[in-house]
């Protein structure tokens, strides 16, 4: 398990803590207290339930069982802001997240306030490693939440007929993007996962490190662009039933998805809404929030695939670091950037980027201890893994061996693509 070395990192600790906890607050300023209670579709949350439910995970699993006579902010938080943890007790129903008028925002502000006054106490002494190690894990999903937060406010505002902008950003002129290249990557037997002695926090799903083979293969040195995308579309890609998956073709015939989420095809072609309103299709920008079924699709018709998840790690040793995170408030990827021979442009940032891995433990998983072994080891089954981060992952939470997960139909997700070719 890991954990931080010593009590000597109290003190970075404490740091750590206000500042991931601020951030929470300060993705949520440019929000009307109205956009905190919507709830528009299943899987995204409201702005209100987020910030209360990363604060239930420090109530729940640091202040009750670490602090003696800790006084619970309300005793129905414990059902109203868990999540899924079947071992902690019961849930409020996650489609009914949004019909919860009260508590207030104020009251969650409030909410807020007090675990954090306990928090600081808490973390004012000696920290031992237990406490260390499910503090940087709170930390961590908080940041998750974060990345959760700006998805479900622009699958929110995005929905909306005014297509409201979260924030005002000026995007420039956009420009016909140039022709990806491939790097080669030899085959071989290579080590994938989290080393147990790295330092540092990691989830359980990272570990343990193991032996992979693989084949020869090209890896593009850049994302698929919206221009690159849309020459899919128009060419009849979502008319094509060879190119897609069983399952995927099903849905889409139910649903009439015929381009990518946030795309609206008006008279003077095509937008796409972003955290900045609506605004011409940019060419040269990466392809977002496109599913793993689309992703598939495309690396099909294109004459490629997709990475398998091993091979997506082995290659990002050759990657740069150049893509757009939160914290360069784009809120949005970038584009296409000139490229370095050799190497692998925006891996890291930008977009997450499908694998046509299944979501499935390493040889050797083993969960965390207690109810915090339902964070990730319960949810391997039908999810395919996705890598690298976004324009919405704070740079200091991703890493080379990061696993994101999702349904594959999924599209909500500023998610993208990559493509590998066989040699």
């Amino acid at each position: 398990m890991p954990v931080r070395p010593d009590e000597v990192a109290t003190a970075s600790l404490c740091e750590d803590y206000a500042r991931v906890r601020q951030q929470s607050r300060t993705l949520c300023d440019p929000l009307a207290v109205e956009d905190y209670v919507i709830q528009p579709v299943l899987e995204a949350s409201p702005p209100k339930w987020h910030l209360a439910h990363v604060t239930w995970f420090f109530e729940t699993f640091l202040l009750k069982p670490f602090v003696p006579g800790y006084r619970v902010f309300h005793p129905q938080f414990e059902v109203l802001f868990n999540s899924y943890y079947n071992g902690v007790g019961r849930q409020h129903p996650r489609a009914e997240r949004g019909l919860l008028s009260r508590p207030t925002v104020a009251d969650v502000l409030k909410y807020r306030d007090h675990v954090d006054e306990a928090m600081a106490e808490l973390l004012s002494g000696e920290v031992d490693q237990d406490v260390g190690f499910k503090v940087d894990l709170g930390l961590n999903h908080e940041q998750q939440h974060q990345e959760l937060l700006l998805t479900d406010i622009k699958y929110n505002l995005g929905h909306n007929p005014l297509y409201p902008a979260y924030i005002e950003r000026t995007t420039g002129s956009s420009s016909i993007p140039d022709d990806a290249s491939y790097v080669r990557i030899p085959g071989g037997l290579h080590e994938i996962g989290r080393r147990g002695e790295e330092r540092g926090f990691a989830f359980d799903n990272e570990y343990p490190r193991h032996k992979v083979f693989t084949r020869d293969f090209e890896m593009s040195d850049c994302l698929v662009t919206n221009a690159e995308y849309l020459a899919f579309v128009e060419a009849g890609g979502y008319e094509q039933s060879t190119l897609w998956l069983s399952d995927a073709w099903a849905l889409w015939r139910e649903t009439g998805v015929n381009a990518p989420l946030y795309w609206v095809k008006t008279d003077n072609g095509w937008m796409e809404y972003t955290l900045s309103g609506l605004e011409p299709l940019q060419p040269d920008a990466p392809v977002c929030h496109v599913s793993g079924y689309e992703a598939e699709a495309y690396a099909h018709w294109a004459g490629c695939r997709l990475p398998t998840e091993a091979e997506w790690e082995v290659a990002s040793d050759l990657a740069n670091h150049n893509g757009e995170f939160v914290e360069d408030q784009t809120f949005h990827p970038g584009r296409r950037r000139g490229q370095t021979v050799g190497q692998i442009s925006q891996m890291f940032g930008d977009v997450w980027e499908w694998t046509r891995s299944s979501y499935d433990p390493y040889p050797g998983f083993r969960t965390f201890d207690g109810s915090l072994g339902e964070y990730n080891g319960k949810f391997m089954s039908s999810q395919w893994v996705l890598r690298g981060g976004s324009c919405a992952t704070p740079r200091d939470h991703i890493r080379a061996t990061y696993r994101n997960f999702f349904y594959p139909r999924d599209r909500w997700q500023f998610s993208g693509i990559r493509l590998v070719r066989d040699v």
